[in-house]
Order: structure tokens, then sequence, then C-alpha cells
């Protein structure tokens, strides 16, 4: 049981790990849930989260480089904070990031219609099921599969900003504070979970060659790009949606691709998010199932969740909780409530982490 990880992973899975956890759900979903609420400036609100994740990342890079174990930010909030609110770390991170990666499976299922007809909780489950074995059989195979996942989105992304900046309508921006100042504040709040993903990075620090170098600048990375396709996709959806549809849609990135260039790019950005969703749900159940393993080595839960593969050197019980407790999700939690739930939880763990570098910098 006392084994450790084997390290496996480089500065470009980390960077995919990471991506591939925020570009997902919080782009090809939220956005027209979000303009409901803030309008035009909903641009403002996901550039708003990003600038607030800053602290946090700098932060959890300090103190992931200097203490690189399974577990992450739950490692060094329980050595900061002590026993009780670590294990309420450990327990609130893992229940946010898999329900992140069980909302990337259900709004998966939206971007489906388009192409089958197969139920989306059947198509859910058994992508579930895939990326489980994945990562039962090796965390290198999942790394790998994270990067073409990952570089194959921003290639389809890349293409609709630019496509989409040439069609723009100004007439869609104004006005641009139609809820009030006050609604970019709250929406940045709603749409804090499209970041998660530096708090599944650090998750990853036991398993990543030359941590103190790698896991800094594949997180800072990480976060420009995604704020900057962030922002530029919101502008091009707003730019050339009709503000009534995009307001009640769950496929904002979809619809704004038919305006463009009819079904088959349509199709195009399906297969986009449909990598994006996959790629989420992956990289989910790669770093939650550390939650479990890091508590268990400190005998907060029992000693079964530290079992490590002697094939495969991967801790397959936390593995297979972590998927089984994503499958449940999938089947009984609606799509509001998983966001609600887990962007509360990210917020609350940002703050710990940089409570904790304080208390360990002063002390």
């Amino acid at each position: 049981m006392g084994k450790n990880l084997k390290k496996e992973l480089n500065f470009l899975d980390i960077f995919c790990v990471a991506t591939g956890a925020m570009i997902s759900s919080g782009l090809f979903i939220l956005p027209g849930l979000a303009f409901a609420k803030a309008g035009p400036a909903v641009i403002l609100s996901y550039i708003l989260a990003g600038l607030l994740c800053i602290p946090a990342l700098l932060s959890m890079a300090e103190l992931t480089t200097a203490m690189p174990k399974a577990g992450g930010d739950y490692f060094y909030i329980m050595r900061g904070f002590g026993p009780l609110l670590g294990t309420v770390a450990g327990f609130s991170t893992w229940l946010s990031l898999s329900l992140k990666g069980a909302f990337a499976l259900v709004g998966m299922g939206a971007y489906l219609i388009a192409i089958t007809n197969i139920p989306l909780k059947l198509i859910a489950f058994f992508c579930c099921l895939f990326f489980i074995i994945l990562n039962l059989i090796s965390i290198k195979k999942a790394g790998r599969t994270q990067i073409f996942l990952v570089l194959g989105l921003l290639g389809i992304l890349l293409i609709y900003i630019v496509l989409g900046l040439k069609t723009i309508n100004p007439s869609n921006f104004s006005p641009f504070f139609v809820n009030g100042l006050g609604s970019i504040f709250t929406t940045a709040s709603f749409v804090f979970i499209s970041y998660g993903g530096l708090t599944k990075v650090v998750a990853l620090a036991e398993e990543t060659k030359n941590p103190g170098k790698n896991l800094p600048i594949a997180m800072i990375s990480s976060i420009v790009v995604t704020a900057i396709f962030y922002t530029l996709v919101v502008f091009v959806t707003i730019g050339v949606s009709e503000p009534e549809n995009l307001k009640a849609t769950f496929t904002p990135i979809s619809d704004g691709a038919e305006i463009l260039g009819g079904n088959i790019f349509k199709m195009v950005i399906s297969v986009g998010a449909f990598l994006a969703f996959i790629s989420t749900a992956n990289s989910a159940i790669m770093t939650a199932s550390k939650y479990p393993l890091g508590m268990s080595r400190d005998k907060l839960i029992p000693a079964i969740f530290q079992k490590i593969s002697s094939k495969f050197r991967v801790p397959y019980i936390a593995i297979l909780c972590t998927g089984s407790f994503m499958i449940l999700s999938i089947l009984f939690l609606k799509l509001e409530l998983l966001v609600k739930i887990a962007s509360g939880i990210l917020i609350l763990m940002y703050i710990f982490a940089n409570l904790t570098l304080i208390i360990f910098r002063e002390s």
C-alpha cells in the first residue's frame, strides 16, 4: 500500500489536462445560461472569473511544487489547517471534480442529439465506463489521450473564431450592461467552474516529471490560453446569435456554428464539443481519484483507498469509487445543481489555497 505513483506526465500532458478540464461545459453549455443573467457583459464575467483565479494559481503553484504529492490542494490544506479542515477540503474537492466530470458527460448529450438518437444517460454511462477503464490501465495512456482531445478541440475553436469575427453583428452588444454592473459579478461566480482545471492539475503532482518546473509553467500557460479562447468564442457567439435565442439554448456554440457555416460546420463544432466533454470526464477521473488516495495515506479514510495496482501503478480502488459516484450523479442530479455545487466548492478551495500559503509563510 505504501507505493508511490509512477512519474509519467510531462509539460504537455499537464497543460492539456488543465486546458481540457476548463474548455468544456463552461464554454459549450454555460454561455447561453450566463448570457441570460448578464447579457453581452457576460464577456466581462468570464474575464473576471479568470482574473480571480490568478492568486489561487500562484499559491497552488508554489505549494504544489514544494509538496508534489497525490491529493494536491488537500495535501497542503491538511498540513496547514489540520485534520478537520483537511478532511473537509479533501471530500469537497473530490466532490467538486467528480461533479464537474459528470456535468461534462451530461452536457455532452445535448450536442450528441444533433448526430444521434441514442439516449443521453446511456451515452454518458458508457463514456464514463470507458474512461474508468482507461485510467485503470495507465495514467500515461490517459494523458496521451488528453493531448489528442485538447489539441483537436483548440484547432476547431480557432476555425470558429476566425470565421465568426468576420460576420459579427455590432447591434447584438447594445445595450452592453443590460442587467446592470452587479450582474457581471454574480455571473462571474456562476461561470467560475469554467476554470476548475487548476484544481485538477495539482492533484497530479506526484505523477509529474520535474514538477517544480512543469507544473507552474503548465498552469500559467493553461489559464492564459483558456481565458483567451473563452473571451473570443463567447464574443463571436454573442455577435452572430439572436439574443433571445441565445438566452434559451443549451448549445450556444453549436447554434452559432450553424449560422456561420450551416449544418456541416454545426457538425464540426458538435465534434469539438464531444472532444471537450470527454476530455473533461477523462481528466476528472484522473485527478479526483487522487483525493481518496491522499486522504487514505493520512488515515482519514480506510486504507483500502491507497491500494495501487502492482501492474499498472494506479490507485484502482479510488478510481473505481470516483467513477461510480460520477455515474450516480449522471443518473440522478440535474444540470444546474451540478454547476452550482461544483462552482461553490471550487471558490471555497481557492480561498483555502491562498490562506494556506499565508500560514506557511508566516509560521
